[in-house]
């Protein structure tokens, strides 16, 4: 992509996201390298092992007949093609049916003239697994097929004897129990290739959540933390004159909101740096609730908070629980126009559920954005559920009910 920064020498490029290079890769297939990669690509030259093999199996009876070639000179030609057609073998990986052919079609006479072993059917051995490796399984079967049928008439045709038939039958047998050998390399070569990509497409969805994740943390206390500075900053430009120590408690709670809220945004993006980065603050717990409570009570709205639980919900339970009580007083303090909210935790059921209410204007027709959504991933990623409803009497009500044993495990 002609917008791509250059990379230098030696280094990588990689998402965002991806996982540090030194955190091992528990996803890597057991039988892969030991860095738990692989990019597919075979060792320089691996392409001429079978062929290096297959001649060097049918040289010494080149030899032999060579020596012979007074008495038998059709011998040496036919034992000729076939050490030649190991060189075919190169060809196999673009054109695997078309080889697999011509292969058995160079050594079959080789085969049928010579006695003893049939070494001269090494090439097609070779092609044989290749093809079926590669997919042509119908070339290689056919290519059997008239291995075995073609095969014993040429012998009979050569050495006009009976008994020469059965050397290129048992040798079309010897040659489909390749076959078999061929689809278990296949299967295995799948079953990596399945892995990978299994691998791959777990490191994509947690690197999607992740994604999500932070995008969720950065809108909560971003969008609260800017909300409350600028409900306190019209508060202090409105009592400026008037109560100038009102103002001063204004300037006060909007450096200490910016504050924290640089603090927790250092803390959602300290772990992509790759000095080992650490939060300077923990995650928040209901513990802050009443902090959170008391900047709204200071901007002038009244909020009840009561907490009923009679257990302590996991961490990820009352991180989730404290990010919905803070995005839904920061949508009553910028669209609601209410004057009092009501906060009630209690248990139902096994069930940790947040209800918060206010006498604002409601949701009205409006299409749910992204705090909404945001309190809603965050419920039904601990297995729980998140819903909205408007009372008679007017304003909204908004309810989390997330599983104690289900938070608890996460």
């Amino acid at each position: 992509m002609p917008w791509s920064r250059r990379l230098p020498p030696g280094e990588e490029a990689r998402p965002a996201f991806a996982p540090r290079q030194n955190a091992p890769d528990e996803t890597a297939a057991p039988w892969g390298p030991p860095s738990g990669r692989w990019d597919g690509r075979r060792p320089h030259g691996a392409r001429w092992f079978s062929v290096v093999i297959a001649l060097a199996v049918q040289l010494p009876g080149l030899i032999i007949a060579g020596m012979r070639a007074a008495g038998e000179p059709l011998t040496f030609v036919f034992l000729l093609l076939a050490f030649l057609a190991s060189f075919l073998l190169l060809l196999g990986k673009r054109y695997p049916g078309p080889v697999v052919v011509a292969v058995a079609t160079l050594c079959l006479p080789a085969v049928a003239v010579t006695s003893g072993p049939a070494f001269s059917a090494v090439p097609v051995a070779f092609a044989v697994i290749g093809a079926v490796v590669r997919g042509a399984r119908v070339w290689a079967w056919w290519t059997l097929a008239g291995f075995a049928v073609i095969g014993p008439a040429t012998a009979y045709l050569l050495r006009d004897q009976p008994v020469a038939t059965v050397r290129p039958l048992i040798t079309a047998l010897i040659l489909c129990l390749l076959v078999g050998v061929g689809e278990a390399v296949r299967n295995r070569r799948e079953r990596y290739r399945e892995v990978a990509r299994a691998a791959a497409a777990r490191r994509e969805a947690a690197a999607e959540a992740e994604r999500l994740r932070i995008a969720r943390e950065l809108h909560d206390v971003l969008a609260h933390s800017l909300s409350q500075i600028s409900v306190q900053a019209g508060v202090g430009l409105h009592l400026f004159d008037s109560r100038p120590e009102k103002a001063r408690e204004s300037l006060e709670a909007i450096r200490s909101t910016s504050s924290q809220a640089l603090e927790e945004v250092r803390g959602v993006l300290g772990f992509l740096r790759s000095d080992g980065y650490a939060a300077r603050t923990p995650e928040p717990d209901l513990a802050r609730v009443p902090v959170l409570v008391d900047t709204y009570r200071r901007a002038g709205l009244v909020v009840v908070y009561e907490n009923g639980l009679t257990s302590t919900p996991s961490a990820a339970a009352q991180l989730a629980l404290y990010r919905i009580v803070q995005e839904s007083l920061t949508n009553i303090g910028r669209h609601a126009q209410a004057s009092t909210v009501s906060i009630r935790l209690t248990e139902e059921e096994g069930d940790y559920v947040l209800t918060v209410t206010d006498d604002g204007r409601g949701a009205g027709t409006e299409p749910e954005g992204k705090g909404m959504l945001g309190m809603r991933e965050r419920a039904e990623l601990l297995g729980g559920s998140f819903t909205t409803r408007e009372p008679p009497t007017g304003g909204l009500v908004v309810e989390a009910r997330i599983p104690a044993r289900r938070a608890e495990t996460a």
